[in-house]
């Protein structure tokens, strides 16, 4: 079953924990935001935007956390640019600098975890370049995402207080 897939069928809860500074670098995208290039950013994330407001329409709850490091690199302040699309689809999303992390037990890799049961890890190359996913429903390991999840959260700076 793919994300999407897998996200259609949540019925509570899609929270997800980005913890890089930097991902995918080769992203035309990204390059046209870099160059200053005039991007048409709502017909790149039309398709995530549907799938959440998908979502939020039966009534799951959407959380997006970044755990950044500051100075921001040139991709978080990208992300920080485009972050108003992912709200207007009905995510939450806040950002903790990376100082505010150093007590909190985090996975060592970026997740998604639906109905705090199904985990979905993200792999990346040190550059940022998508490497594939890894699934779980282990319950130890839902356990110790949901935990650093909801530190993050409770920490994080909801987005239009989060100055880049």
């Amino acid at each position: 079953m793919s994300f999407p897939d897998h996200l259609r069928a949540t019925e509570r809860t899609a929270f997800h924990l980005e913890m890089r500074d930097s991902y995918t670098p080769t992203d035309p995208t990204y390059l046209a935001w870099k160059r200053g290039e005039d991007v048409d950013f709502q017909a790149v994330f039309q398709p995530w935007a549907d799938l959440v407001r998908e979502a939020t329409s039966r009534g799951v709850i959407v959380r997006r956390a970044r755990i950044v490091s500051e100075p921001v690199t040139d991709y978080i302040k990208f992300e920080h640019a485009t972050t108003t699309m992912n709200l207007d689809a009905g995510e939450e999303v806040r950002w903790l600098p990376r100082r505010q992390a150093s007590d909190i037990a985090l996975p060592g890799n970026d997740f998604w975890i639906l109905d705090g049961r199904l985990v979905r890890f993200g792999h990346f190359s040190g550059d940022g370049d998508v490497l594939g996913e890894e699934w779980t429903e282990e319950p130890a390991v839902a356990g110790l995402c949901a935990a650093a999840f909801a530190a993050v959260w409770e920490r994080a700076i909801p987005h239009e207080d989060y100055k880049v």
